[in-house]
């Protein structure tokens, strides 16, 4: 005969509520509570204030999936084994002694099979060939120095990364993953994490994307303090017209040169190239309107309920945390300054034909930046219209961050 009250009870006790409950008394329940409720903050921040709802959408919902005690989906402790190269005791009580992505399908949760496209590299990779599907290098081709602004504006990405090991909390690895924070590169940002320091994925990608979200907010008042009234107002000729063939050959040339110089960087480079030459041939519209569309929306769908799966508990609520919190703006914001000293730089040298604020789109968030710029030139003149030329240094950003992420993998991958 079925006892009812021992199956309510031993039904209460698997229950996620029980975990959470004797989670206060223990390690572990608070924890997931703490986060579900930062899971429903940041999808308040998607829906309602738009906080890059794409992206951010996703990583709450897989943040508070992988908080549900006992659903199972993401194993941090599998991860963590595969990374460590240390025995794994699965839930039947067998040892594994060699963690494969075979082991991680079969005895892994629903999270932790979306998680091996990140931990391979294949998502952010997929992301860059959607980004250079959609991205024009017409602006950046017409006036090449543009190429100088994405370089300066990675400066934060090393000062980030001085002052995170400077602060005595994190080693090589994780303030490098830190620093690409600066790039303004959210799959940039995923892919040095995920090589580097995948225990701060969830973390970084949140921060990276959150201050994407910001750029309005963030750097207009440092184009205010770095430029002066007369610098903003400078009307900028137009660019000259740059021919199919120029933007066949720039991508084949690009991927040679910047992957036998970076090796490294190859995957992310290759892959945003081959997405631009998919658009600009003329010959391969379907493959093109494919990336861009079908592929692009669902490798966005997984990448971020995987990178939301990566935000345990354990992992999240630390002091760690508040420091990425915290180094990620300083980074954000000196790339812009560095953008900004770039083109006051060239504004001088080129006897006031360059509107400085294009330097501040310098920065990988293509093409926020960009309007970014053109807006706070159009306050200081309202016939100003920088947007194409400030889309040749926010093109060159995304370039330079992933060859910031390459240098930074080689130097310590």
């Amino acid at each position: 005969m079925i006892n009812i009250g021992e199956v309510l009870l031993n039904l209460w006790k698997d229950s996620g509520f029980a975990a959470i409950l004797t989670g206060f008394t223990s390690e572990g329940g608070w924890q997931n509570l703490v986060m579900i409720i930062i899971a429903c903050v940041l999808l308040y921040l998607a829906i309602v204030k738009k906080f890059e709802p794409l992206l951010l959408t996703g990583i709450a919902f897989g943040c508070l999936l992988t908080n549900l005690p006992g659903a199972g989906l993401y194993n941090q402790a599998l991860w963590d084994a595969y990374v460590q190269g240390v025995p794994y005791v699965n839930a039947a009580g067998e040892v594994i002694e060699h963690i494969t992505f075979t082991t991680i399908i079969h005895d892994g949760g629903l999270l932790d099979i979306f998680y091996i496209g990140v931990k391979s590299s294949l998502y952010p990779c997929l992301i860059f060939m959607g980004v250079g599907a959609m991205t024009d290098f017409g602006p950046l081709l017409s006036n090449p120095k543009s190429l100088l602004l994405g370089a300066a504006a990675q400066l934060g990405v090393f000062v980030a990364f001085l002052a995170a090991r400077a602060s005595g909390v994190f080693d090589a690895l994780e303030a490098a993953s830190i620093g690409i924070i600066g790039g303004a590169d959210g799959p940039t940002a995923i892919y040095l994490t995920s090589k580097l320091a995948p225990h701060l994925l969830g973390a970084i990608a949140v921060a990276a994307y959150s201050y994407m979200a910001l750029i309005p907010l963030i750097q207009p008042p440092i184009m205010n303090i770095m430029t002066t009234p007369e610098q903003r107002k400078i009307k900028m000729v137009q660019t000259r017209n740059v021919t199919k063939t120029e933007k066949i050959i720039f991508p084949i040339v690009v991927t040679i040169f910047v992957a036998l110089l970076l090796p490294d960087t190859a995957p992310l480079i290759g892959c945003l190239m081959l997405g631009n030459l998919f658009k600009e041939t003329g010959v391969t519209d379907r493959l093109s309107d494919t990336v861009q569309n079908a592929l692009m929306n669902i490798v966005t769908i997984l990448l971020s309920t995987a990178v939301g799966a990566t935000m345990v508990g354990s992992n999240f609520l630390t002091f760690q945390t508040l420091m990425i919190v915290v180094l990620g703006v300083v980074a954000f914001g000196i790339s812009t300054a560095g953008g900004l000293l770039g083109g006051l730089v060239m504004c001088k040298l080129s006897g006031g034909k360059i509107n400085p604020l294009i330097g501040s789109a310098g920065v990988s968030a293509v093409p926020m930046a960009a309007r970014v710029a053109n807006k706070e030139g159009q306050k200081a003149n309202p016939s100003n219209f920088l947007l194409m030329h400030a889309m040749g240094p926010n093109v060159a950003g995304v370039i330079g961050s992933a060859i910031a992420a390459g240098f930074l993998l080689s130097v310590f991958g």
